[in-house]
């Protein structure tokens, strides 16, 4: 994708090979900074304070992490090491275990003198099947947004949660990309975007994303989804996701479960992009069985903007010392999605169509 006319990408390996750089979020929208991440000690810190952030980008960062790794030490014990220090930088999204297990079964077999380029390779191909896998996202999505325009005058509606954009993936996203081919094909949509809290990354990201691509949008509350859906303003709900379970349930950013309550009591579709390396097969129960992340509670009860000096200040939006939750996801149940946006289709978000989808990809 494009910003200010110029193709980015959140993360990117230096040519020589020696480290990466990526994007650092959380001064977006008001900074565009890179970050230099030369260990894997970097690489946690920025996975677990979120200069990097979605499933998909996490995953692919992890994998470069243990290709840092090997520039120091390639023996088994150093390596397993360095991939339990990565699992434990962010526990609920699976693209991170996928990457890690991924780079795990590359390198286990191989002689100690072909670890180190191995494992670039290997960090290489999985953030380039991140790109190729959003773009088909994409491209399945965009029949659904077609067949809405087929169907009705004006805009096609689209409402998001979070931040499924290019920024929370190596290019496309995974909810925005059907919404990204869709402008692109003429198409006209527009994207009420959820601002998010409590870490906003719909007002700061998702908004940042869709302006520099032109993509007509309206930042609006958390609690205005239910209100929009009412009033037929809504044509369908497009989402991303941390983790899904065999049986479809779906673990995203706090607050998609609402939205998904909101869209079923008002027919509105509501429908979850899914690159198939966040599918969990070992999981059937969302509920009782995905681990939730709980990260600070400052991040409920203070908020980041710009001041009218331009510079990025922390604020404090309660009294003093109150104590606050913070869970960062929720879960979704199969039965409130009306379908799985994944690389090779669309598919139900039922156990059978899952375990089907996957049987020779495994």
């Amino acid at each position: 994708m494009n910003v200010h006319d110029q193709a980015m990408r959140p993360l990117r390996a230096e040519a020589g090979r020696d480290a990466v750089v990526v994007i650092d979020q959380r001064l977006l929208p008001h900074r565009l900074q890179l970050q230099r991440l030369a260990s894997p000690q970097a690489v946690f810190t920025a996975i677990r304070d979120m200069w990097v952030r979605g499933a998909p980008l996490i995953g692919a960062t992890a994998a470069y992490g243990m290709a840092l790794q090997c520039h120091v030490d390639v023996s088994d014990g150093a390596l397993a090491e360095t991939a339990a220090l990565l699992r434990s930088s962010r526990p609920t999204a699976v693209n991170l275990m996928w990457a890690l297990d991924r780079m795990a079964r590359v390198l286990a077999p191989l002689p100690a003198e072909q670890r180190l380029q191995a494992a670039w390779d290997a960090a290489d191909a999985i953030a380039e099947e991140d790109v190729q896998v959003n773009a088909r996202i994409g491209q399945h999505g965009l029949v659904l947004l077609q067949a809405v325009a087929a169907r009705k005058p004006g805009p096609v509606q689209v409402l998001t949660h979070c931040n499924a954009g290019w920024l929370a993936t190596v290019d496309w996203g995974t909810a925005t990309s059907p919404i990204y081919q869709a402008h692109a094909a003429g198409i006209d949509v527009h994207v009420w975007v959820d601002e998010t809290r409590p870490r906003n990354q719909g007002a700061s990201l998702t908004v940042w994303e869709l302006a520099q691509a032109g993509v007509p949008h309206t930042l609006v509350a958390d609690n205005a989804g239910g209100h929009l859906m009412q009033r037929g303003l809504v044509d369908l709900c497009l989402v991303g996701c941390d983790r899904v379970t065999a049986r479809g349930d779906v673990c995203n950013k706090i607050g998609t479960y609402l939205k998904a309550l909101a869209a079923h009591d008002n027919g509105v579709p509501f429908y979850v992009a899914m690159p198939t390396s966040t599918l969990d097969l070992a999981l059937t129960d969302g509920l009782a069985q995905i681990p939730i992340e709980e990260r600070s509670a400052r991040e409920v009860t203070h908020l980041h903007g710009l001041a009218a000096d331009g510079e990025v200040v922390e604020v404090c939006l309660a009294p003093q010392g109150t104590a606050a939750a913070n869970p960062a996801f929720d879960v979704t149940p199969a039965r409130l999605i009306s379908g799985l946006i994944t690389e090779h289709g669309v598919v139900p978000a039922q156990e059978a169509a899952l375990r089907e989808l996957m049987k020779d990809r495994v």
